[in-house]
């Protein structure tokens, strides 16, 4: 993600517009090419050896330095760095300062007998090297071996100039999105299977946004930005910007976004549409699951082997108020009753609140809410919602949804309807 400083932008009519640069032109191509050869050469070598190079081969100031910088920025969080250090560089720097105090407590000492001694920095620091058993220079290649221009590259993960220029574009609009309020997007002409990707996106990134349209007409997503928030305003920052190369798979698609933008955080707006180019680096898959309830999956199956688990790609109309993509859809193996399943965790609040309204009239005879306990949601509100509902802490209970499920099942000995 680039940094404030490094975000290129020109403001016309109120609306920040990207200073994107163009994949085509031979001079950014050359520019990527050379970025990229320093990195690639540069396993081993220090993040400030680097660094200087960029410095070196660009030159300092000017706003091209910046384009530079920002190139570098992106191979930079493509890059793995580690703290190369034999010993722990806060053993060896508590060592050190010790040994450099005791030694001159000594010299305090002695002056009062004779003439007051040198401070002798070598052979401090060569009694320390023996005592943890390194070189002299070892030692002092480990002393702030963990400042971050100390860091060495350890490996770096390649791309091709073209695809630097791309997510270096991509990047840029990131970085306005960070400063954004409210954000409105159209997605229209999609393949169903698009249309499910995308909900999913947004699930996935726990984005609070509600939907109108429809699969044939298309749909309006609205959704919060990172300045609606009253807290944890950098976390959710992030998972806006990172939904951001999922839209970019979509063929036709229109946003737009109220900003607070600059250092007063004056009202701005932002726009962005498939005509501008801009190219996804996402793999075109789809299908996740936010990694906590990695664990509630794998238990349900091992303790509920009478019920099928699997990720929904159901997408329910809620009348002319959205749609609701559940997260799972469970079914009985037995008898083939099916039941949704809604895992509504920190981002959700205002989902709920939704869910609580439209489920009731227009959702499917058979659901489930898992809420989680952080949405701070009393009983009486929960008794106003008429399907199950199933409380947790961190992940949901395997053993109690498996047990609430059953509820849904037919009886065993209920009189059977034909005979």
């Amino acid at each position: 993600m680039l940094t404030g400083d490094l975000v290129r932008v020109k403001t016309v009519k109120q609306r920040v517009v990207p200073l994107y640069i163009d994949r085509r032109e031979p001079h950014w191509q050359e520019t990527a090419e050379s970025l990229l050869l320093l990195f690639r050469e540069g396993v081993g070598r220090t993040r400030a050896q680097i660094e200087d190079e960029i410095d070196g081969l660009f030159g300092e100031g000017g706003k091209a330095t910046q384009v530079y910088r920002g190139l570098a920025k992106v191979l930079e969080d493509r890059s793995e760095f580690e703290v190369v250090a034999k010993v722990p560089p806060e053993v060896i720097r508590e060592r050190v300062f010790t040994a450099a105090a005791e030694e001159r407590k000594r010299i305090r000492e002695q002056s009062e007998k004779e003439r007051r001694p040198r401070f002798d920095r070598e052979r401090v620091l060569a009694g320390v090297a023996r005592e943890l058993e390194l070189e002299p220079e070892a030692l002092m290649t480990g002393l702030f071996a963990d400042l971050r221009d100390e860091n060495r590259l350890l490996r770096f993960d390649d791309m091709t100039a073209v695809q630097l220029v791309d997510r270096y574009n991509v990047a840029l609009a990131q970085a306005v999105l960070l400063r954004s309020v409210r954000i409105e997007v159209e997605i229209r002409g999609e393949r169903p299977a698009r249309y499910r990707q995308i909900f999913r996106w947004l699930k996935f990134h726990r984005l609070i946004h509600h939907v109108q349209g429809s699969m044939s007409e298309g749909y309006l997503f609205h959704i919060d930005g990172p300045l609606s928030l009253f807290a944890a305003t950098t976390k959710y920052g992030l998972q806006v910007a990172r939904f951001l190369p999922a839209l970019l798979l979509c063929n036709d698609f229109r946003l737009s976004a109220e900003l607070r933008f600059g250092p007063r955080r004056e009202p701005r707006s932002f726009e962005l549409s498939a005509r501008d180019g801009l190219v996804s680096h996402k793999a075109d898959a789809g299908m996740y699951t936010p990694a906590e309830l990695t664990a509630f999956v794998e238990r349900f199956r091992q303790v509920a082997p009478a019920w099928e688990l699997k990720e929904s790609s159901a997408i329910i109309e809620l009348g002319r108020e959205g749609v609701w993509v559940p997260d799972y859809q469970l079914i009985h193996r037995a008898s083939g009753v099916d039941v949704f399943l809604e895992v509504l965790g920190f981002w959700k609040r205002s989902s709920l609140e939704r869910l609580m309204r439209l489920l009731p009239k227009h959702g499917p005879p058979r659901y489930v809410l898992a809420i989680s306990e952080r949405l701070k949601v009393d009983e009486e509100t929960l008794g106003e919602l008429a399907g199950p509902i199933l409380r947790f802490k961190e992940i949901p209970n395997a053993s109690d949804l498996a047990a609430l499920l059953e509820t849904f099942t037919p009886r065993a000995d209920a009189t059977p309807l034909f005979s």
